[in-house]
């Protein structure tokens, strides 16, 4: 069993920061791609920033230049640095991982972290 456990969502005003953290955990041999994803409500969930185990980067048009994603492969981690937050950044952020056990491979989801922007 693989879980995926996030923190680091918050309260915060516009133009703060915040950094979200998703560990992964359980029977992992490997880990491909991780991201991070986000839904506000009435709204489609949309993909924020994902990174590869070489480091490799991509983000959302949206969030360029203020949102840096980077993980720790040894602690299975990944992080969401994010600055200059707007309140269109409120959402529920999800972390997303592509995990090879030793029977499978899929992608598994973490539980969502609230971040909010607001004054």
């Amino acid at each position: 069993q693989v879980q995926l456990v996030e923190s680091g969502g918050g309260l915060v005003q516009p133009g703060g920061s915040l950094r979200l953290s998703c560990a992964a955990s359980g029977s992992i041999v490997s880990i491909r791609a991780m991201g991070w994803y986000r839904q506000a409500p009435g709204k489609q969930r949309e993909l924020v920033a994902a990174i590869t185990s070489g480091g490799s980067t991509n983000y959302a048009d949206s969030v360029k230049g203020r949102f840096t994603i980077s993980r720790v492969n040894a602690k299975n981690t990944v992080y969401l640095q994010m600055n200059s937050l707007k309140p269109e950044d409120t959402a529920v952020y999800y972390c997303n991982a592509g995990v090879f056990t030793d029977w499978e491979a899929r992608n598994y989801w973490g539980q969502g972290t609230q971040v909010t922007v607001s004054s």
